[in-house]
């Protein structure tokens, strides 16, 4: 017999929302389909391509990583990055080593019940206004407000980030679960 039943949050999903209601955040989860570019993420989201993070794994040494995020439309300028941190060189580790450092695999990745929790550097742009981040799960993301965000995280705040190149929002995002809107 097969069961028809919706399933319910995986794992992911429950770390990252209990990890936001720990926080004390007011958001708004979101779960929306299969999504393909970052302005159909967005309008999935009811929000601009602009308020959608990319949360990024960066690795600064062995067994030392941490969390960019990223406004939709950007990425990650390295040497301002670098300077900030006061390093040399930085990479991104593969998607294994991304899951094992965080918990979530790629697509998924937020510093909400990261299993490590890894210091979080905030694009200048993330605060101030509402921003959609992932919650753990292909196609489920909270809208929280940005500075409440940044708060929360304990997240240093600086210009890390530069215009994607044809930045137009027609960059690949996550995938989706099952449609609808829940407030938290």
């Amino acid at each position: 017999m097969t069961d028809t039943a919706t399933p319910g949050p995986g794992e992911g999903e429950q770390r990252a929302v209990a990890a936001l209601d720990a926080a004390g955040l007011r958001y708004r989860l979101v779960r929306h389909g299969p999504v393909r570019s970052l302005a159909e993420a967005a309008a999935a989201r009811r929000l601009g391509p602009d308020q959608v993070v990319k949360t990024l794994v960066v690795r600064r040494g062995e067994d030392d990583y941490l969390f960019v995020l990223v406004p939709g439309g950007r990425t990650i300028s390295w040497p301002r990055l670098r300077e900030l941190l006061g390093v040399s060189r930085l990479s991104m580790p593969d998607a294994a080593v991304a899951r094992a450092v965080t918990g979530y695999e790629r697509g998924t990745i937020t510093p909400f019940g990261s299993t490590h929790a890894w210091p979080v550097i905030a694009d200048a742009r993330v605060a101030g206004r509402p921003m959609s981040i992932g919650a753990g799960a292909h196609g489920v993301a909270a809208t929280v407000d940005g500075s409440q965000m940044v708060l929360a995280l304990g997240a240093t705040v600086a210009d890390v980030t530069e215009p994607e190149e044809g930045a137009d929002g027609a960059g690949g995002t996550d995938a989706g679960a099952t449609d609808g809107t829940a407030a938290r």
